[in-house]
């Protein structure tokens, strides 16, 4: 490593150190499960979500924050190596985001490795593993908010996103158009060394990344122009997504192959898209029922009616019985959401009704209530009459 990268090196690494703890910005401790992560990453991007903090330039921040602790802890291996190492362990441009390197090449930006940073630094030799074999690309994980209809119809939505993928221009190796990559002469394409150090115990001898290729195996004398020799580039992409109906707040789409391409013959990575489900004004949702409270007159609970109950698919008329007490709840067949898996099969929508106690009543109509009342007596409030009783 050479004297100006070395101290971009250190200089990037000590500068890791501000960042804040990834567990901290999820609110959760170290060791927690996949769902304890998950559970944490829901909470918080609602939380700062822009939708909900519009020109809020902090909870723009924190939103980024959440999505990058939640990129690392809910990935396995990049889980690991946080784990490990902190935030070098994962940071692109360290060399520490198992797969590509860094953006600036497959040795790490500005063509270093995060091993010879621990090397330089605790004088010891950088990882044995060689970087030439297949990786996997990388997941890329994106939002989409819906509205409560959209969950229930479905519905078409356009992601944008930006990933890596193979240069056009090189189709991948690195090299300028008409060269092609050499085998290393020092490592001779394994990307690996074996050396030897004089200890206090004698002469140990251990195997370390090539420092010629950086572990590639290969030489580029003359890099492609379009990728800077890195053989990917960082490019925008838009594709149409269908939204299935009776998907609910905080279920993943998964589509295949569409995340990061992968390196040495590695499959691409995955594009997850997680749905956010704006809250509705009248209905909530558990499960596939649908749930509401819907007000009715005091005439209408006491002598039964046919009502109208709002639902999804448009207004239904329902007969309830004549002695309608607040509280009882009705319930509408298949009106509810669809099964994500079949949405031939939908859910029940439940009702509640309360009944409304009638203001400002004029002389009048209070008189009315009071004939009526009399004429009454006790024996129509069954209630009040067994409560009045267990009191005696």
């Amino acid at each position: 490593m050479h004297t100006a990268e070395r101290q971009c090196a250190f200089t990037r690494f000590f500068q890791m150190a501000d960042k804040r703890d990834y567990y901290e910005v999820l609110g959760i401790e170290k060791g927690a499960s996949e769902t304890e992560i998950k559970k944490a990453y829901r909470t918080m991007a609602k939380k700062y979500h822009p939708d909900l903090n519009p020109g809020d330039k902090d909870a723009e921040q924190n939103f980024k924050e959440v999505n990058e602790a939640y990129s690392v802890l809910s990935d396995a291996d990049k889980k690991a190596r946080y784990d490990q190492y902190g935030h070098a362990g994962v940071d692109p441009t360290m060399g520490g985001d198992g797969g590509f390197g860094g953006f600036g090449g497959f040795g790490g930006f500005g063509g270093f490795d995060f091993g010879d940073i621990f090397g330089d630094i605790f004088g010891g030799a950088s990882s044995g593993r060689a970087r030439n074999g297949p990786v996997r690309g990388n997941d890329i994980t994106v939002e989409v908010t819906i509205s409560f209809e959209d969950s229930f119809f479905g519905c078409k939505k356009e992601i944008n996103y930006k990933k890596i993928e193979k240069c056009p221009e090189c189709s991948g190796s690195g090299a300028k158009k008409g060269t092609s990559p050499e085998t290393c002469p020092t490592c001779h394409g394994s990307g690996t060394v074996r050396v030897q150090q004089r200890t206090a115990f004698g002469v140990m001898q251990s195997t370390r990344q090539c420092d010629n290729c950086r572990g590639t195996g290969k030489i580029i004398k003359n890099p492609c122009d379009n990728c800077r020799g890195t053989g990917y580039v960082r490019v925008s992409k838009k594709i149409d997504v269908n939204i299935p109906q009776g998907i609910s707040d905080g279920q993943r789409i998964s589509l295949r192959g569409l995340g990061d391409d992968g390196r040495n013959g590695g499959s691409a990575g995955d594009l997850l898209i997680y749905v956010n489900v704006r809250p509705h004004h009248i209905f909530e949702r558990g499960g596939n029922t649908l749930y509401c409270e819907l007000p009715i007159t005091f005439t209408e609970a006491a002598l039964g009616a046919e009502i109208t109950v709002p639902t999804l698919e448009g207004d239904v008329k329902y007969v309830i019985p004549e002695g309608t007490q607040t509280g009882s709840i009705f319930r509408l067949k298949n009106k509810g959401m669809p099964n994500v898996n079949n949405p031939k099969n939908k859910g029940d929508l439940e009702f509640t009704v309360v009944v409304e106690v009638p203001k400002n009543l004029d002389s009048k109509q209070k008189d009315l209530l009071r004939s009526f009342a009399d004429a009454c007596g006790e024996k129509n409030y069954q209630k009040k009459k067994k409560f009045f009783d267990r009191k005696k």
